[in-house]
């Protein structure tokens, strides 16, 4: 790669200096900052030497890989060597983007938990419609009440994710909210209380969101205010204290009836426009939600659905959308798998169409949809096609999750048997349609030829796992830009030790500065890029300390890094450590031990020369 040519390319194409505001880098990726977001040629950028992916959002993150630091130096002797890498002025956002951040960064953390209890209670309905168990045992009953508990207590996780967001104290803000559902507040307010005088509404706050959201906006401002006017001697109780005093008082008169009422009011909303428009909404999305996801717009979604579960105990317009969308993309990339003569897109076509099966969609995405405008077509007209009879027939979904043939048990409706029958045929329209359309519109891009089996070199080299813990698919990994294969094939792995360790003889090629990342050449020259966590490189090395530097030799099981899981968890990042390699076009890297437990013994990726 000639990396002054690459850099000068990027730099035109973000818009030129004068549109640079900032500008940094992680283990792959150049983040620009930029004053006007519209002049970066997306397009242009994808197509640059040297360039693997762009993603815009907050930043423009134009994503090289291995090359990043190189790319970077030249980058800065084109601006004036005036940027910095690890810190510099955030760009003044529009009001509505950081609106949007707030309350994404409020709602998203909540997926998981409202997912595992939303399936747990689909399955025990199904259970029940089957005959196989009575909804009137206590056993049916406990498990019932372990698959709301995520619900039944949303205001507490939805104070938790909010605190954090507003970086004041979780546990206050938790007992503030809490306040509100305890049972004996939950019986005096339906006896008809008051608080000096003044009347507290009848609302039962339990799995109540806008509340819990208003209630820990206003204490967080009431902390700051107690910690600025405080004698530091008295702090640690004062300002509790006193927060808690004003807070709660002030959500039971106020913010809690008025979160409750623009609750109420969206949820009507959402009923009338269903009612109005619903099976042509409900297509429209699923028709656009392939162009949302990629561009992360997907997002904004959720604190709508997490709002229509709590409101109305079922969700029905952007779930049933999804069940369409997923069921597409995995139709259309087994379709691909059959007619494409490239080997490697093959590969990717099977496994991004299982994937998608089980409603990840992020793999089919990245790795054959929007690389081919007809499968990306096919994949919106079937989706239309499925999801417009998903609104007709009115099914809904009843568990936060990714819509899948694994989760397919989150549209079973007691009142309802129906609903899941629907979302069956649902599934199979949208399966079928995807795969005739990219069948017929498919076409292989004209390349050079691969090489064929026959001239693929099988000396294995097989390397161990560098830490301990989970090893799961690279698919399942939180950054699309990893899981989607772009920079390398490998796994990530959820440690449960806090070393890294070499895996394999070699040299390390790179250690980033802020000591979360670090690449090493093996001695059969496969590059690998070790990842420690999601996002990490925000830490500006806390918690991290590297015992090796660039042009080290290693030996196999050498330490290479140290790092705190629990900090990297308590700032609030995903600590799964990424291993791949990124010379990909040069190796077949299989794993061989997805989803078991290892450590540093284990083998883990056979890397094979092509």
């Amino acid at each position: 790669m000639d990396y002054k040519k690459t850099a000068k390319e990027i730099v035109e194409l973000v818009g030129g200096k004068e549109n640079i505001a900032h500008l940094e880098h992680c283990s792959t990726r150049l983040r620009f900052t930029l004053n006007d977001d519209s002049k970066a040629d997306v397009a242009g950028l994808e197509q640059t030497e040297g360039v693997i992916g762009v993603r815009q959002n907050v930043q423009c993150q134009v994503i090289i890989g291995n090359d990043v630091v190189e790319v970077y130096d030249e980058v800065v002797s084109l601006l004036g060597g005036s940027f910095s890498t690890t810190a510099g002025p955030k760009k003044k956002q529009k009001i509505g983007s950081v609106i949007l951040d707030f309350v994404i960064s409020i709602f998203q953390p909540l997926v998981p938990a409202i997912a595992g209890g939303g399936v747990l209670k689909s399955l025990l309905l199904l259970a029940s419609i089957m005959g196989i168990l009575s909804d009137q045992s206590q056993t049916y009953q406990i498990l019932n009440m372990i698959g709301g508990a995520p619900l039944y207590f949303l205001p507490i996780l939805v104070a938790m994710t909010t605190a954090n967001k507003l970086k004041v104290n979780q546990l206050v803000a938790v007992s503030a909210v809490g306040a509100l559902i305890l049972p004996e507040m939950t019986a005096l307010l339906a006896e008809g209380a008051n608080f000096m005088g003044f009347g507290l509404e009848n609302i039962a706050y339990a799995s109540q969101v806008f509340p819990a959201i208003l209630t820990v906006l206003f204490y967080a401002q009431a902390e700051k205010l107690f910690t600025k006017f405080s004698p530091k001697p008295i702090r640690i109780f004062f300002v509790p204290m006193m927060s808690l005093l004003i807070t709660v008082p002030i959500a039971l008169l106020i913010l809690g009836p008025l979160g409750y009422n623009v609750g109420t009011a969206f949820s009507t909303v959402i009923v009338s426009l269903y009612n109005h428009f619903g099976w042509v909404a409900t297509g429209l999305l699923a028709a656009v939600l392939p162009l949302m996801v990629v561009t992360g717009m997907h997002k904004a979604m959720i604190p709508y659905a997490v709002s229509s579960m709590s409101e109305l105990g079922a969700e029905l317009l952007y779930l049933p959308a999804s069940l369409a969308h997923n069921i597409s993309e995995s139709g259309a990339c087994f379709a691909v798998a059959l007619k494409t003569k490239s080997r490697k897109l093959r590969s990717t076509a099977i496994s991004a169409g299982i994937s998608a099966l089980f409603g990840i969609t992020e793999p089919a995405l990245y790795g054959v949809t929007i690389l081919n405008k007809k499968v990306l077509y096919s994949v919106m007209a079937s989706s239309l096609i499925g999801g417009a009879f998903a609104g007709i027939t009115a099914i809904k979904g009843f568990a936060l999750v990714g819509p899948g043939i694994a989760s397919i048990t989150m549209f079973a409706d007691k009142n309802n048997a129906m609903n899941l029958v629907w979302a069956f045929v649902t599934m199979g329209i949208s399966f079928v349609a995807s795969f005739v359309f990219a069948l017929v519109m498919y076409k292989d891009k004209v390349t050079e030829s691969e090489p064929s089996e026959a001239t693929i070199n099988l000396e294995d080299a097989v390397v161990t796992s560098p830490v301990a813990g989970r090893v799961i698919p690279l698919a399942e990994v939180k950054d699309d830009v990893f899981s989607s294969g772009m920079v390398g094939s490998g796994v990530g792995i959820i440690p449960e030790e806090n070393l890294l360790v070499a895996p394999e003889d070699g040299e390390i090629t790179m250690v980033f500065e802020t000591q979360h990342a670090l690449g090493l050449k093996t001695k059969n020259g496969a590059e690998i890029l070790f990842h420690i966590g999601i996002d990490t490189v925000q830490l500006n090395g806390e918690g991290f300390e590297t015992f090796v530097k660039q042009g080290d030799t290693v030996k196999k099981g050498q330490p290479l890094v140290a790092f705190d899981r629990d900090l990297i968890k308590e700032k609030g990042f995903d600590d799964t450590v990424i291993f791949v390699v990124t010379n990909q076009d040069k190796y077949d890297v299989k794993t061989l031990n997805n989803h078991e437990q290892v450590n540093n013994q284990s083998d883990l990726l056979a890397i094979a020369s092509l």
